[in-house]
C-alpha cells in the first residue's frame, strides 16, 4: 500500500516538472563582442623596395699609348692609387733617341734661316735697282718661307718625341683601387692594344642601379597627379641600403637621375643612384636593396592584417560594425602590406569600426557589440621599411 502511494506522489512531481518546463521560455542569447579598431586619416611617407647593384663611380682600363717593353711594375696590384701614380716603365730609350734626333733636325733648320733671311733682303735691295731678276727674288723668298715652314715641322718633331718619352712611364688617369696587372716585367706592349694592362676602379663614391619597372612607374606618377602623394621635396632623392646580410647601410644615398629609356628586355628604367664609401664597404658588383621614397600620402588609411579576409575569388573583405551595431560586409582595395597593417585604398571611410578579432562570432546583418581592440607584445619585431612619420622626413 505505501509502495503504491509513494509511485503515484512519484508520478505526479515528475509531471509537474514537466509541465513547469515546458511553460518557461529560454533566455536570449546575448550579444556577442567583438574587438574593432577605429578607422583613421594619417600621414605616413610610402617607399618601395627595390633590388640593385653596385658598379664603381669611375673606371680606367690601363693601356699603354707607345710601342715597348715593360721594364717594371711600379704598384702592389689590389691597392689604392692615386691620380697620377707611376703604374708601369716602358724601356724609354727609343723614345729619348727620337726626342735628341728632333731636336739635331730643329737645330739645323734654325740655323739655315738666317742666312736666307739675309739673302731675301739683299735680292730686295737689288730688285730695287733692277741688279737681279724678279724670278731671282722670287726663289729666294720661297727659300725662307720654306726654311721657315721646315723650323715648324721640326718643333712639332720635337713635341711629338717628348710626348712619346712621356708616355713610356704609365700613370694613373684616377684615384681609386688597382687591380691585377695583366703583363709583367719584360712583356712587349703596343699602342692602344685590345688587353688592357689592368684596371683601376673609383669606389667612394661608388653608384647602385637599380631597375625600376614601368607599371610601378606609371603609377607613381598617377599618384601624383591625382593629388594622393605629394612629393618633390630634396628629402625625397635620399635613399637607404640595405646589403645582402639583411643589415642596414649606415650611409644614406641620393637618387641621382631616372634613365630617359626603357629596357625592352625587361620593360623597366634605371634608377641611378650615389653612396659614399669610405670604408670600402661596398664592392662592384655586389647585390643590394634599396629603399626609395615615394612621397607622403597625407590621407593613409592602415587597419591590421588580421582585419581582412578574402572571398574565394580573392578579393580583399572587412566586417565592419555600424551605427546600429549590425555588422556589415565591405570590399576593399589594397595598395601594399606596410608592416602588420594593410594600405588600404577604398572601401572603408574615417570613423568606420573595423572587426579585427571575434569574425568567427557574427555574419553580415547580426548584432555586435565592439570593444576597442588591444594589440598585444610584437617581440623581435623590425620596423617597417615603408612606413615612417611624415614629419620625420625633414
Amino acid at each position: 500500500m505505501k509502495t503504491t502511494l509513494y509511485s503515484v506522489l512519484l508520478v505526479a512531481t515528475l509531471g509537474a516538472l514537466t509541465s513547469c518546463s515546458r511553460t518557461q521560455a529560454p533566455p536570449p542569447p546575448a550579444t556577442p563582442e567583438v574587438a574593432t579598431v577605429t578607422v583613421t586619416k594619417q600621414p605616413i611617407l610610402l617607399t618601395t623596395e627595390l633590388p640593385g647593384r653596385t658598379s664603381p663611380f669611375r673606371i680606367a682600363e690601363i693601356r699603354p699609348q707607345v710601342n715597348g717593353l715593360i721594364q717594371k711594375r711600379l704598384f702592389t696590384e689590389g691597392s689604392d692609387v692615386k691620380e697620377g701614380q707611376p703604374l708601369y716603365q716602358i724601356d724609354p730609350a727609343p723614345f729619348e733617341a727620337a726626342l735628341a734626333n728632333s731636336k739635331a733636325a730643329l737645330g739645323r733648320a734654325e740655323a739655315n734661316l738666317p742666312a736666307v733671311q739675309v739673302r731675301v733682303n739683299r735680292y730686295q735691295q737689288a730688285l730695287a735697282d733692277k741688279a737681279v731678276s724678279q724670278q731671282d727674288y722670287d726663289d729666294a723668298s720661297a727659300a725662307l718661307k720654306q726654311a721657315q715652314a721646315d723650323i715648324d715641322y721640326y718643333k712639332a718633331m720635337v713635341d711629338t718625341a717628348r710626348i712619346n718619352l712621356g708616355y713610356a712611364l704609365v700613370v694613373s688617369p684616377i684615384s681609386g683601387r688597382i687591380g691585377k696587372s695583366a703583363v709583367t716585367d719584360g712583356a712587349i706592349v703596343t699602342a692602344y692594344q685590345p688587353l688592357a694592362l689592368t684596371s683601376i676602379q673609383q669606389l667612394d663614391p661608388i653608384y647602385v642601379d637599380v631597375p625600376q619597372s614601368t607599371t610601378e612607374l606609371l603609377r607613381l606618377q598617377r599618384r601624383l597627379e591625382e593629388g594622393r602623394l605629394t612629393g618633390g621635396g630634396t628629402n625625397y632623392s635620399k635613399v637607404q641600403l640595405i646589403l645582402a646580410d639583411g643589415s642596414q647601410y649606415p650611409l644614406e644615398g641620393t637618387l641621382q637621375f631616372r634613365d630617359v629609356s626603357v629596357d625592352p628586355t625587361t620593360a623597366s628604367v634605371i634608377l641611378r643612384m650615389v653612396f659614399p664609401n669610405p670604408n670600402g664597404v661596398l664592392l662592384p658588383g655586389m647585390f643590394v636593396r634599396t629603399v626609395v621614397k615615394e612621397g607622403v600620402n597625407q590621407q593613409a588609411i592602415l587597419v591590421p592584417q588580421q582585419a581582412v579576409t578574402r572571398d574565394p575569388k580573392g578579393n580583399p573583405l572587412a566586417l565592419v560594425v555600424n551605427a546600429e551595431n549590425k555588422v556589415e560586409q565591405r570590399k576593399l582595395e589594397l595598395d601594399r602590406a606596410i608592416g602588420d597593417q594593410w594600405l588600404i585604398t577604398s572601401g572603408l571611410s574615417p570613423g568606420d569600426h573595423v572587426i579585427v578579432e571575434g569574425m568567427q562570432k557574427v555574419r553580415p546583418g547580426a548584432a555586435a557589440k565592439a570593444v576597442p581592440f588591444v594589440a598585444g607584445p610584437k617581440q623581435g619585431e623590425k620596423p617597417a621599411s615603408a612606413l615612417q612619420p611624415a614629419s620625420n622626413t625633414n
